[in-house]
């Protein structure tokens, strides 16, 4: 098991909060948690531990949403996304963590721009016209961007924000899709060293606080405005991004 300080699992238990809390509808906090363990763990080591928690998040938001979900949706993004998938498997096998940190660092930052954008300005991504090259282009980015960094929900935010959905829906929507090639990644990254059993025992001491995060994001959803709690995030995602690219 891995030796933390206090403050270190505070950190993972506030990032395991986070996790469960971005399934519930809140994109932004999904920088969160990507941030704390590459903090953590370091930035290819923290892909893998961070894996399995997002399936129990996902798991957890499919009990809660499932009914929601908008399949011709999922069907249209996914291809492109397990292209995309595969495209960042191989990668990883060429970069080591001295390189890896810059990389994870640069993409929580464009994601943390694009994700400002998308709330300050929404109008400009509610025009994009529904194509294929949309989908798809969109699809590519999010499966690298999740194979490298377990960081496409802002990536996937703007592709439902662009068709429009409401609420429940975008929210069932990402979890069966997220569900999906989360799975996928498993067995990619136990081939990569990522996954082994010192993770999964630490994954399963946090899985209740990403239960719980999720309730609580069910709650927040209701009563803090998603805009302030968003930008908040994305500032100190943005401030650890560039110390990731700068470490």
């Amino acid at each position: 098991m891995f030796e933390l300080t206090p403050g270190e699992w505070t950190l993972a238990l506030l990032a395991a909060l986070g996790v469960g809390v971005s399934k519930s509808g809140f994109a932004g906090v999904g920088l969160f948690h990507v941030v704390v363990f590459a903090h953590l763990f370091g930035a290819r080591s923290s892909t893998g531990i961070i894996l399995p928690m997002l399936l129990v998040g996902d798991i957890s938001a499919l009990v809660a949403f499932r009914q929601h979900a908008r399949w011709e949706l999922v069907r249209r993004i996914l291809p492109p996304a397990l292209v995309g998938i595969l495209i960042g498997w191989l990668a990883m096998h060429r970069i080591d963590d001295a390189h890896f940190r810059p990389v994870i660092g640069g993409i929580i930052l464009l994601l943390a721009v694009l994700q400002i954008a998308r709330m300050w300005r929404p109008n400009w991504f509610t025009h994009v016209p529904h194509a294929t090259w949309f989908a798809w282009t969109l699809g590519l980015t999010a499966g690298v961007t999740t194979m490298l960094a377990n960081a496409a929900g802002p990536i996937m935010a703007l592709y439902l924000l662009a068709i429009g959905l409401p609420k429940f829906e975008f929210v069932g929507t990402s979890a069966w899709f997220f569900f999906i090639i989360n799975a996928i990644k498993v067995p990619l990254s136990t081939e990569l060293g990522l996954i082994d059993f010192d993770t999964l025992r630490f994954n399963l001491l946090l899985a209740p606080v990403i239960v719980c995060g999720l309730l609580g994001g069910r709650w927040l959803v209701h009563r803090v405005p998603q805009k302030l709690f968003d930008s908040l995030l994305l500032i100190f995602a943005s401030v650890a991004a560039v110390r990731l690219i700068a470490w």
